[in-house]
């Protein structure tokens, strides 16, 4: 396994989760509720902020590997889906969202696992339009853990629209990477694809 200074903000990227899981925890003798909530929404921040990070540092120091490109998405999916449950514990979010979000994480996974078996993975490649519903949730998921207003600024309100307009891009990126795996391949690829005993 590579380690470098990308791939060990990676992993640290994936040991925030607990904590912004476990800081709703602490008994409010400890930390009042306000306070949960601020510091639940500075670690998810922060890490929301390495995975910029890494990602810039891998590409200007040439540190990019298969190992990272692999482990990257894997944190982003599980900080989203850490903080959904808990959201959805709260009343913060409808459980259906989380489901919608969490289940096409774990759909489109596994067809690029797929994918990659059969010697596809560049045709279901992360696009913009993934790489917009990723923003989406990124944003509105700090402001509903923050849930408390900012002067005028109803967060809860407007972290909850946001929320919305990421599960309705969840699931058109989902269905436009299932038309490009379902999508027609070339006679080659499809005689390479019998040779191993796969289904096209």
């Amino acid at each position: 396994m590579p380690l470098n200074v990308p791939i060990l903000l990676t992993w640290l990227r994936i040991l925030t989760i607990p904590l912004v899981i476990g800081v709703f925890y602490v008994p409010e003798a400890w930390l009042t509720r306000s306070h949960q909530n601020l510091i639940a929404t500075a670690l998810f921040i922060a890490a929301a902020i390495t995975d910029w990070l890494d990602g810039y540092l891998a590409r200007r120091w040439n540190q990019t590997s298969a190992f990272g490109a692999f482990l990257d998405p894997v944190a982003d999916k599980l900080m989203i889906a850490a903080a959904l449950i808990v959201l959805v514990g709260f009343d913060r979010v409808e459980a259906y969202i989380a489901v919608v979000i969490i289940g096409r994480e774990i759909a489109i996974s596994a067809m690029r696992e797929w994918m990659a078996k059969i010697g596809q993975s560049k045709s279901v490649a992360v696009n913009f339009l993934g790489k917009i519903k990723t923003i989406s949730q990124m944003i509105a998921v700090p402001m509903l853990l923050y849930h408390e207003p900012i002067g005028v600024l109803n967060l809860q309100r407007i972290g909850t629209w946001l929320i919305y307009v990421a599960a309705v891009l969840t699931l058109v990126s989902m269905f436009h990477y299932l038309k490009l795996a379902l999508a027609p391949r070339p006679e080659g690829d499809r005689r390479r694809l019998d040779r191993r005993g796969l289904d096209p």
